[in-house]
């Protein structure tokens, strides 16, 4: 495995994680009686986000 295909695989773990930490945020939101999605589940959403680009990049890099 090359150096990209390593990150790719570290990204990809980071980004399940910070899914699974916004989930968590989502239950808890819920079960507290909120009404609105909580700033920390837009945060963690927005966090898993860019790391999936950062990927998806490397990806690319990789393929050059």
């Amino acid at each position: 495995m090359n150096r990209y295909a390593g990150l790719v695989d570290r990204l990809r773990d980071i980004s399940a994680e910070l899914d699974d930490l916004a989930l968590e945020s989502l239950h808890e939101a819920v079960a507290d009686g909120a009404t609105r999605r909580p700033d920390a589940d837009k945060l963690l959403t927005q966090a898993r986000r860019a790391v999936e680009k950062a990927a998806g990049l490397l990806v690319r890099v990789d393929a050059d």
